[in-house]
């Protein structure tokens, strides 16, 4: 995967994209930030089950999948987890091992997965995951995506910072890629994203976010 992200810092060990000037995950604990806002807040482990299909905008670091994965193996799911991340810069490779190497307790794991990184490839297939990077702007590429998600990590920058992918238009299209009683959890609590994922037909409620954050978005489609 080749570095898009020119500009690429690093503050306190977490990566900052130079295009979004925004951190791609909490300062404080990205790892606490993703178990509370994307596997807590779509009622994960707890939904989990054969065949369950997770799908992700914004896949950044790939620490939103490391997280959904060691909580699958930690309850023995069964078969495999299937992960679809859509992203439209995807980060080097040393970048995203460097950012991974901060979660001691995800080690084995990062280690794992970092050969198939390294390569560059897209797509993965274990024993308990079957992975696939779909890249470039999930505006155009979600649209034609056959699949189907029982839960979404909306994890894209900040909505003042990443418009894109918020608009309406992509977040109707998460809707109809959604299972029903499929779920979406996102950190951002904005109003104009919580109106555009209730006008797409998902039921939607504002919940405790994350350390600093007060708030942030679980929506389920009934």
């Amino acid at each position: 995967m080749s570095d898009q992200y020119a500009g690429l810092t690093w503050k306190e060990g977490v990566p900052v994209s130079g295009r979004f000037d925004d951190p791609y995950y909490s300062l404080a604990d990205g790892l606490a930030e993703a178990r509370h806002v994307f596997l807590a807040g779509n009622g994960l482990p707890g939904r989990f089950g054969a065949g369950f299909r997770i799908a992700e905008l914004g896949f950044g670091t790939g620490l939103n999948l490391l997280a959904a994965l060691g909580a699958w193996r930690q309850g023995g799911g069964p078969g495999p987890l299937s992960y679809t991340s859509f992203e439209a810069f995807p980060m080097a490779a040393a970048d995203m091992v460097r950012a991974q190497a901060a979660f001691g307790e995800l080690a084995p794991l990062a280690a794992e997965l970092a050969p198939f990184w390294r390569d560059g490839v897209r797509r993965i297939e274990l024993p308990d995951l079957h992975f696939t990077l779909v890249v470039g702007d999930a505006r155009r590429t979600l649209p034609d995506w056959t699949g189907m998600a029982d839960a979404w990590f909306l994890d894209g920058f900040a909505p003042a910072r990443n418009p894109e992918l918020w608009e309406p238009a992509l977040l109707a299209e998460v809707a109809r890629h959604t299972a029903p009683g499929g779920t979406a959890a996102t950190y951002t609590a904005a109003g104009h994203v919580r109106r555009a994922l209730a006008a797409a037909g998902f039921e939607v409620t504002r919940v405790p976010g994350f350390g600093a954050k007060r708030h942030m978005t679980r929506a389920r489609r009934p």
